[in-house]
């Protein structure tokens, strides 16, 4: 199934031609109007530059104005091979139609609201015919039906036309569109963006990323770049300085050799202070008990510290580097930014 995209901004269409894939442009007056442009035939030169194939009205009151219409903005420079010609389904417009085909010219004969405009159409010779199911659907029309009877009419009678499902609305017309089997679909950018989400997708593709940085990156890599270390002579207000300095919960306690004390607590301060009142805070650091600290080397891998975490049970690890503190690694870093 052809994908086109329906628009007539030129930001939104140069982003969407990025992707690299999509078949063509569908544009409008109505779009042109909406978007304020003022210089049609510039906008209409500039898209055939950008687009593999542009799909643009040619209007007229009679069949013979229509032909001259789109001989016109051909002689602006466009490529016939990758330029459909838009015509109103009318009696004039599948005679128009017709003219344009023999010219060997492609044209979409749009705003198709029955199935009989449709095979005057095909009859015609259009390269596309184009059902407006959004629009359809608004006027409590079965639009889907129509467009199934057109796909039908194509595929029983051998016509070599191109059935386009437009006037999409929403997401599920995208489904429908497939499932019903046309030919071609054109789509607005903000709906098309949003064709490759699913919120199964999103949790599923954190979690590969989640585990595949467990098993790619050292402690060292992820760690809080914060490392407060007070020696054990210090005394509990100067831990508190230091704390509140680096805005961390927690600060290292290292003995003189410069290794590992214990770890002190924000919870820790709390408590001792609870316990033992201002007193406390002249206290060294050194005086104070601790429990061996949690740690994990800096050359680790990831996965190693997420399963300290899981059996201590801690939000924050003392890193180690060649026996001596440098850094802490709080459980938010495990976290994929």
């Amino acid at each position: 199934m052809e994908l086109y995209l329906d628009s007539a901004d030129l930001k939104e269409i140069e982003d969407a031609f990025q992707l690299g894939f999509l078949n063509g442009l569908t544009t409008t007056p109505t779009f042109m109007h909406r978007g304020g442009v003022t210089d049609v035939d510039g906008l209409i030169v500039k898209l055939s530059k950008i687009v593999p194939v542009l799909q643009i009205e040619a209007l007229g009151d009679k069949a013979e104005d229509v032909l001259k219409e789109a001989k016109r903005q051909l002689a602006l420079g466009l490529d016939p091979k990758k330029t459909v010609f838009k015509i109103p389904v009318s009696l004039e417009g599948v005679k128009a139609c017709n003219l344009l085909r023999r010219e060997g010219l492609l044209v979409n004969v749009h705003l198709i609201y029955t199935l009989q405009q449709a095979y005057m159409a095909m009859q015609a010779g259009a390269s596309y015919v184009c059902p407006l199911v959004g629009r359809l659907q608004d006027q409590g029309h079965d639009a889907l039906d129509l467009v199934e009877q057109c796909v039908f009419a194509v595929d029983h009678y051998g016509y070599d036309t191109k059935v386009m499902f437009s006037s999409v609305r929403t997401v599920e017309h995208v489904r429908n569109a497939l499932n019903i089997g046309v030919h071609t679909i054109t789509v607005p950018w903000k709906l098309m963006k949003v064709l490759t989400e699913n919120n199964f997708t999103s949790l599923g593709t954190q979690q590969f990323v989640e585990h595949t940085r467990l098993m790619t990156v050292k402690v060292k890599d992820a760690i809080n770049k914060v490392n407060p270390v007070v020696s054990s002579d210090a005394t509990l207000t100067d831990a508190i300085v230091k704390m509140t300095e680096f805005g961390f919960g927690a600060v290292t306690v290292t003995k003189g050799d410069g290794s590992a004390l214990g770890v002190f607590t924000d919870g820790e301060l709390r408590r001792k202070i609870q316990q033992d009142g201002r007193n406390v805070l002249t206290q060294k650091m050194g005086d104070f008990k601790y429990n061996p600290p949690v740690s994990v080397d800096a050359n680790a891998m990831l996965y190693e510290a997420s399963e300290i975490f899981k059996k201590s049970k801690v939000d924050t690890i003392l890193v180690t580097e060649n026996g001596k503190p440098s850094g802490m690694l709080d459980i938010q870093d495990m976290e994929v930014d």
